[in-house]
């Protein structure tokens, strides 16, 4: 967003270089563009030679990987972006790792000390800041493990200058932590930002979209930007959603049409969750009417989603059709009209499918959507549990990894043979079949695949270094599954 959010880039700046707090918080309702301004400012510090760019981490429930979402995954993450940057830091970390390897296993309090705190001590002197970015907390799955980080965080003392600037939503769980101090901490509230320059930002952005379109000029009037500004409401996320389902088509006529049908939509004074979910109501009834899809394809087009939503972490076009059991084309096909709402790769082989926002999958689950595009809480583990025994059964052959002998050590790349599909099938049948609300009634085909597949299952994971993983999924199993 090119020219936007000015000042609040220019007060974060102000605050690395001069403020002697160690910890900014940056709070804001959904769509308010935290993760926006959460990159442009990392852009900046990488580029600024009066500050160390430490690490960073971007949790996200969209981003198609269970990892993105996973507290015990943050910490580990900043300190090997700090050792690529300083050998000092990263001998100091190695020895962390010498005494305690599974350190990064471990809950949040027991990381802090041996990953940061300890190897930061090593660092030359300095007297640039270290910053660290860590953006969504809110879309964290573990609560009592995020209180633990934001703890550890708020606590954080050490001889070099370090700096830890937090986004996420003002949700309950916390604010309820010390992040919320006044006195101790910085505190930013997007939402609290004048009304006036929330929407001048926002004009600033779509009017910059919709003139780089190779349009011929005067398709859209200053009215028409008027409108959009009115309907987002100072939700960057709407107009950015917006502005994808309008550019979406190559006939001007049709950007027109789009663009009447959403001005039209909803009244300027509507509520802003009301005109987000109106733009997606409109991407999704416009993507499944009945002129377009019947009603096998309708059905398909859900599961399809579903299956994007439940997914652990980010498939391809090509991965999710195995699992699925039907052709790439079809599932590609499913998502064509999407694009506004869904990032779909261009190659059919390259992982890569989420959703380009959380609320939209918010959407599709919530119990006000209209039952015909509404997403059933279990269809998706339904689907991907049944296609990773599927593809199993299928698919696990003796020696599929192409192993030179069971006594020496794996390859050190993967074998072809362990597509995507097969690799996700193994490492996350049982997550899938765990969160079922009746998982028993896959008993029989569990047993069934694995009194026969078993070493073959162990093979794969074997191969992708995943032993470890193994064994918890087994003791997964032994809660779940009855047989």
């Amino acid at each position: 967003m090119i020219d936007t959010r000015v000042i609040i880039l220019n007060r974060l700046m102000n605050w690395v270089m001069v403020d002697p707090m160690s910890l900014f918080w940056l709070a804001g309702m959904t769509g308010t563009g935290k993760t926006s301004i959460a990159l442009t400012l990392c852009r900046m510090l990488a580029t600024n030679r009066s500050v160390i760019l430490g690490g960073t981490f971007f949790c996200s429930r969209s981003a198609g990987s269970i990892a993105r979402t996973k507290v015990q995954c943050i910490l580990p993450t900043l300190a090997a972006s700090l050792a690529r940057r300083f050998p000092e830091f990263a001998d100091a970390l190695s020895a962390e790792l010498d005494e305690e390897p599974l350190v990064a296993h471990k809950p949040v309090h027991e990381q802090i000390v041996p990953l940061l705190l300890k190897p930061l001590a090593k660092l030359p002197s300095t007297t640039k800041p270290v910053v660290f970015v860590i953006d969504a907390l809110d879309e964290c799955s573990d609560a009592n493990e995020l209180v633990d980080l934001i703890t550890g965080i708020a606590e954080f003392k050490s001889d070099v200058s370090v700096k830890f600037i937090l986004t996420s939503r003002p949700e309950m769980r916390i604010r309820g932590t010390a992040i919320a101090n006044p006195d101790h901490n910085t505190i930013f509230q997007l939402h609290m930002i004048s009304q006036e320059e929330v929407e001048a930002d926002i004009r600033r952005y779509i009017t910059g979209t919709l003139q780089a379109s190779k349009h011929p000029t005067g398709w859209y009037s200053d009215e028409d930007v008027d409108a959009l500004v009115g309907l987002s409401h100072g939700l960057f996320i709407y107009a950015a959603t917006v502005l994808r389902y309008i550019m979406g088509r190559e006939n001007v006529t049709d950007c027109v049409s789009r663009l009447r049908r959403i001005t039209s939509a909803a009244p300027a004074g509507s509520a802003a969750t009301t005109s987000l979910y109106t733009i997606y109501e409109i991407v999704m009834l416009g993507a499944s009417q009945g002129d377009i899809l019947d009603e096998i394809e309708r059905l398909m087009m859900q599961r399809v989603i579903a299956c994007i939503l439940a997914a652990r972490r980010s498939l391809s076009v090509q991965a999710l059709a195995d699992l699925l059991g039907d052709e790439v084309d079809r599932v590609r096909g499913s998502l064509e009209r999407l694009h506004s709402v869904v990032f779909i790769p261009i190659e059919d082989a390259i992982p890569g499918l989420r959703m380009l926002h959380a609320s939209f999958g918010d959407y599709l689950t919530s119990p006000e959507t209209a039952a015909n595009i509404r997403i059933g809480p279990s269809l998706g583990d339904d689907a991907l549990a049944r296609g990773c025994l599927q593809v199993m059964a299928m698919r696990l052959v003796f020696d599929i990894s192409h192993s030179r002998s069971s006594y020496e050590p794996n390859l050190p790349t993967k074998s072809d043979n362990v597509t995507l599909a097969i690799e996700y099938a193994c490492m996350e049948w049982i997550y899938h079949v765990s969160r079922l609300t009746n998982p028993s009634i896959l008993d029989q085909d569990i047993y069934d695949l694995f009194r026969w597949r078993f070493m073959s299952w162990l093979e794969v994971m074997s191969s992708c270094g995943q032993v470890k993983r193994a064994a918890e999924m087994l003791e997964l199993a032994v809660s779940t599954v009855r047989t």
